[in-house]
């Protein structure tokens, strides 16, 4: 693994800074900093502001071919602009679901039509989407979807449950597997379709969080429609189509996530510092252990993106995923012990406040994008080849 930068690569990287700090001044001075995790609903309107910005510019979809609207950007180079922009404090993206996930399934699986349909307003921030996936009994386990679909003339007509449904309060479109043969089990029988939220059939439940906001939702189809054509692939072969739009959560984000990490870990030593924890051989031990753990992170994921270029699905992410949660949720805790009573109540300051959100919120690394549990199962069989964990006998 080489991680000298190209002369090509440096360039890129030089004039992303450049864009990014020109750009977050004037009118999206404020931006800086909105949206993070635990706050998704900060400055609503100004993102969507700014997500416009970044596509009339050229600097959204950096990664989608050039036919697509793209950039054609290489994985270094969408590596070094999700660095640039977490370095830049620029603020959390409102449009990640389009760009990062249906947007690459769509070039790979969908239909001419379909592309000319959404590609362009996903790449310019005037669509929003969120991903329709778990359900209450199906959430690790997605083959177990039971919302179901059924042609009715030119429609579909969909009926069941979503659950932990991100940013569906402020969606368009959703993309949603649901089971058209109700013949077939498991990951058979299942359809990808696309279908819009604005409509009476939908309903959106906000899911609040320690945190004391809902970021995540259920959605209630009752009734609700789309039309016959809204099926990304063939119908019936939603299980394929799914997995590739997994495989598109490629672990490029996850670089500019460590340097915000690191901010937040910054944020921690000089809170140890200032207050004298740093003095204490226990908690110095763990800062320090914390600390290289974040490095072999950051080491970790760029060789498993070494010469990768495209989607990639293998068994081996379950690896990095089990990583990077445990870790965050365990700098949280470390946080707490750090902060001492003042974690409790940590008033005005925008550094205690920013500390103690993280520790609520990482509660739910664990959990989303598949379990702990659900890593370490993947892992142990599908990466060191262990038996299968039993499953319970049928009632």
């Amino acid at each position: 693994m080489d991680l000298r930068e190209s002369p090509d690569d440096a360039a890129f990287r030089s004039e992303a800074r450049g864009w990014l700090e020109a750009s977050l001044a004037g009118e999206f001075a404020e931006a800086r900093g909105l949206g993070r995790a635990g706050n998704e609903h900060e400055g609503r309107e100004l993102r969507i502001a700014w997500e416009r910005h970044l596509g009339r510019h050229g600097w959204s979809c950096v990664g989608w071919p050039a036919s697509a609207g793209g950039r054609g950007a290489t994985m270094a180079q969408q590596v070094i602009w999700n660095e640039e922009y977490v370095r830049a404090d620029a603020p959390a993206r409102v449009g990640v679901m389009g760009e990062g996930l249906l947007g690459p399934t769509l070039i790979a699986y969908g239909t001419p039509e379909q592309k000319d349909r959404f590609l362009e307003p996903i790449r310019l921030g005037t669509e929003l989407w969120c991903q329709g996936y778990s359900e209450p009994d199906a959430g690790s386990d997605l083959a177990n979807v039971q919302t179901r679909a059924v042609l009715d003339g030119d429609e579909w007509v969909i009926e069941g449950q979503k659950v932990w449904t991100s940013y569906a309060q402020w969606a368009d479109w959703c993309f949603v597997v649901v089971r058209t043969d109700p013949g077939q089990t498991r990951h058979r029988g299942l359809s990808y379709l696309l279908v819009p939220m604005d409509q009476p059939g939908i309903e959106v439940r906000p899911i609040r969080q320690l945190t004391g906001t809902a970021e995540f939702n259920e959605v209630f189809f009752d009734g609700a429609r789309t039309a016959a054509d809204m099926v990304v692939g063939a119908v019936d072969d939603g299980w394929r189509v799914a997995l590739a739009t997994l495989a598109f959560e490629r672990g490029v984000g996850l670089l500019g996530d460590v340097v915000h990490f690191r901010r937040q870990l910054d944020h921690l030593l000089e809170v140890a510092r200032a207050n004298g924890a740093a003095n204490d051989p226990v908690a110095r031990q763990r800062l320090s252990e914390v600390w290289a753990r974040l490095y072999v992170l950051r080491l970790n994921t760029l060789r498993s993106l070494t010469g990768v270029e495209g989607p990639t699905a293998s068994p081996q992410a379950s690896i990095s995923k089990l990583f990077w949660a445990s870790w965050h949720r365990d700098m949280g805790e470390l946080a707490m012990d750090v902060l001492g009573a003042r974690a409790m109540a940590p008033g005005g300051d925008p550094v205690e406040a920013e500390l103690a959100r993280v520790f609520l919120f990482s509660r739910s690394d664990t959990i989303y994008g598949g379990s702990n549990e659900i890593q370490r199962n993947i892992i142990g069989e599908r990466v060191l080849g262990l038996p299968p964990e039993p499953k319970a006998a049928a009632g």
